[in-house]
C-alpha cells in the first residue's frame, strides 16, 4: 500500500491517471458516448438532471453511469487506503450558489473543463476560447484566494454524512436497473431517456460504470483536477497536476488519431457553436466558480466519494443549475447561446464576485 500511495503522490503516478483518463475518454467516445464527449462531467450531470426529470429538453436525459462510478470509485479508494473522512459545514449555501452558476457557464460554452481539453483533442477548435475563459476565471479566483478569500474550515462529522452521496449514486444505479430504457419509450418508470441527440448515445451500462470506478479510484489517489492544475500554475508556478492535465490532452488526441476519430476545425463540431465570444465567456464564469469552490466538477465528485459533504452540496448545485439551465433557456446549442444565456453570464459573474469580494478574511 505504501508503495502505491508513493506512485501517485508521484509525478509520473498523476501522469498515469492523465493518459489514462485521456485514452479511456477517447475509447468510450468510440463505445458510443457522444462525439468529443467520451468524458464531460457538467454534461453528464446535466443528463442526470434529464433523467430524473428535473428539465424536460428531451435530446439530454440519461443516467450517466461514469458519474456514478467517480463517486463510488472514490469511496473504495479512500476506504482501501483509510482516508475516507466525514467533514462538512463550510458555507454550504455559498457552494451550491457556485455549483448553479458552475453549471450555467459550462452550458454555455457546452463542456466543463475535462470536454473542453477533450473537445481540443478530438479538433475542435472553438475548445480554444473555451479554454482561454476557463485560464482567465481560474486566475480571476486565484486572485480572491491571494487576497484572503477562504470559504472556512469545514468541521469533521458523522459517518453517515460523508456516506449520503455515495449512496445517493447508489440508489441512481438501482433505479436505471429497475427502470432499464426501453426502445421507442421516452420513460421508463421514474426514469427518462432521450430517443434522439446526446442523451440517447452510451456505451454500454457495464463499461460506462466499470469506467467510472477505475477513474474515481485513480482520480482519488492521485488528486487529480484540472482546475488545480491551472490554480497551482498560476499560484505557485507547480507543475506537478498540470502534467497530468497535459498527459490527458496528449494521449487523447493519440487515442483519437489512431480511432480516426480527430477532425480539426471550427465549423461543425460536434455538440458546438462557435459564438467564439461566448465560448470564453461560459467558461470564464465556470473557471472562476470552480476556483472559489476549490475544485473541478471531477474533483467535486471525487471528494464527495471520500466524505466531504460540501463537495457533494457543490454536485448537487450543478445538477440544479442544468435544470434552471435547460428550463429556463440558458443553455446553448450547436445553433448558439440559447436566448436567456448571455444574462445568465453576467449574473452568474456578479454573483461570484460578490462571493469573492466578501468572503476574505481581510475584509473582516
Amino acid at each position: 500500500m505504501d508503495a502505491v500511495k508513493r506512485f501517485f503522490a508521484g509525478r509520473w503516478g498523476i501522469i498515469s491517471v492523465g493518459a489514462f483518463i485521456g485514452v479511456l475518454a477517447a475509447l468510450l467516445q468510440y463505445w458510443g458516448n457522444p462525439a468529443n464527449m467520451g468524458i464531460c462531467v457538467a454534461c453528464f450531470e446535466r443528463d442526470i438532471s434529464g433523467a430524473l426529470g428535473l428539465h424536460r429538453a428531451a435530446v439530454v436525459q440519461y443516467m450517466r453511469p461514469e458519474i456514478i462510478g467517480f463517486v463510488l470509485g472514490a469511496l473504495a479508494a479512500a476506504y482501501l487506503f483509510s482516508e475516507f473522512r466525514p467533514r462538512a459545514g463550510s458555507a454550504p449555501i455559498v457552494r451550491f450558489i457556485l455549483g448553479v452558476f458552475a453549471m450555467i457557464g459550462a452550458l454555455v460554452f457546452l463542456g466543463c473543463p475535462w470536454r473542453a481539453v477533450l473537445r481540443l483533442a478530438g479538433g475542435d477548435g472553438n475548445a480554444i476560447l473555451g479554454l482561454a475563459g476557463l485560464v482567465a476565471g481560474i486566475w480571476i479566483g486565484a486572485l480572491f484566494l491571494k487576497k484572503g478569500y477562504n470559504l472556512g474550515r469545514a468541521q469533521a462529522t458523522y459517518t453517515s454524512v460523508g456516506w449520503l452521496m455515495p449512496l445517493v449514486m447508489a440508489g441512481f444505479l438501482v433505479l436505471m436497473l429497475i427502470y432499464p430504457k426501453v426502445a421507442g419509450e421516452p420513460q421508463s418508470g421514474v426514469l427518462f431517456y432521450s430517443l434522439k441527440g446526446p442523451g440517447s448515445m452510451h456505451a454500454p451500462l457495464v463499461v460506462s460504470l466499470v469506467a467510472g470506478l477505475v477513474i474515481g479510484l485513480l482520480a482519488q489517489r492521485s488528486r487529480f483536477c484540472t482546475m488545480g492544475a491551472i490554480r497551482d500554475l498560476l499560484l505557485f508556478r507547480q507543475t506537478h497536476l498540470a502534467s497530468g492535465f497535459l498527459a490527458l490532452v496528449l494521449f487523447a488526441f493519440l487515442a483519437n488519431l489512431l480511432l480516426g476519430q480527430f477532425k480539426p476545425g471550427f465549423v461543425g463540431q460536434p455538440v458546438a457553436h462557435t459564438m467564439h465570444l461566448w465560448n470564453f465567456m461560459g467558461m470564464l464564469l465556470a473557471g472562476l466558480a470552480f476556483a472559489l469552490a476549490g475544485g473541478c466538477p471531477g474533483r467535486q465528485l471525487f471528494m464527495a466519494g471520500e466524505g466531504d459533504g460540501d463537495a457533494a452540496v457543490f454536485v448537487f448545485g450543478m445538477i440544479v443549475g442544468a435544470a434552471f439551465a435547460h428550463n429556463f433557456g440558458l443553455a446553448s446549442s450547436p445553433a448558439g447561446v440559447g436566448p436567456n444565456g448571455i444574462a445568465a453570464v453576467f449574473v452568474g459573474l456578479a454573483v461570484c464576485l460578490f462571493i469573492g469580494f466578501t468572503m476574505r478574511k481581510t475584509a473582516r
